[in-house]
């Protein structure tokens, strides 16, 4: 179904009972809704899920950038009210989970609980900078381009070698991704600095993330949950960034046991 907020039409697929607890699912850069097909299916038996395609990514409207977080907590905002939820629990991917952190320390009111996955809160100037390479990279040669190096960022040495179909599915929708929606979010990216603001978020919060993903490192998503009053961390064992295709299953498990101890916070 398409959802007018913020001015831009979104792509969003709703699943689960009525009038179950909502969650909503975010995904990560140059991904789609289609990266939570999994996990959705998993945990639409007992909840209401939303999935929703960012700002010029998947099937959801290209609007020009550059975006910036609020810009994103404000389209998520807009898509709420638009569907009628009060309150929902959170659970995003890398840019996902960020825009969670910006939920979690603005809009309390309106998260039950936030799920961080493989989503560091700050973006230090080497970080910064390598967004800039994406974007630069992107422009002069679209976004095929960025393909191969964004896989061998994303994913562990072990999977790059055993190439599962999992891999081919993320570089098309890295190379489908709208080139103006990927520049927008790196971006946003840029300016990523809610490490300062942790501590005023007063939902349960988790941290999970891969212990070999290279953009958001355990030591760096630990220190995180440490300066959230309700904040844990989780290591996903054999997995890279985009941990909730390279070992689903612990994501999984991860996910149902903290919704389980979190049902309404």
């Amino acid at each position: 179904m398409i959802v007018r907020s913020n001015g831009v039409n979104f792509n969003c697929v709703i699943e689960g009972p009525e009038g179950a607890p909502w969650i909503t699912l975010s995904h990560a850069l140059a991904n789609n809704l289609t990266l939570w097909d999994e996990i959705a299916a998993a945990l639409s038996s007992r909840y209401r899920v939303l999935r929703y395609d960012q700002r010029g990514h998947g099937l959801s409207e290209v609007v020009a950038g550059p975006y910036d977080f609020p810009m994103l907590i404000a389209d998520v905002l807009g898509i709420w009210d638009a569907l009628g939820i009060k309150r929902s629990h959170w659970i995003g991917l890398s840019i996902g989970g960020m825009i969670g952190y910006g939920l979690g320390i603005h809009h309390p009111d309106r998260v039950h609980s936030v799920i961080a996955c493989d989503s560091r809160p700050d973006a230090p100037p080497e970080y910064a900078a390598y967004f800039q390479s994406r974007i630069d990279k992107a422009r002069a040669y679209g976004m095929e381009g960025v393909v191969d190096s964004t896989i061998e960022r994303w994913f562990t040495p072990e999977t790059l070698a055993a190439n599962p179909p999992v891999l081919e599915r993320v570089r098309e929708m890295i190379r489908t991704t709208s080139p103006s929606g990927h520049e927008g979010c790196c971006e946003a990216l840029k300016t990523l600095a809610y490490g300062p603001e942790l501590h005023r978020i007063t939902v349960p919060t988790l941290l999970l993330g891969g212990d070999k993903d290279k953009g958001a490192p355990p030591h760096f998503l630990a220190e995180g949950a440490h300066k959230i009053p309700a904040g844990e961390h989780v290591v996903i064992p054999d997995a890279g960034h985009i941990s909730a295709l390279e070992n689903p299953a612990a994501v999984l498990a991860a996910i149902e046991s903290w919704l389980d101890r979190h049902p309404e916070a």
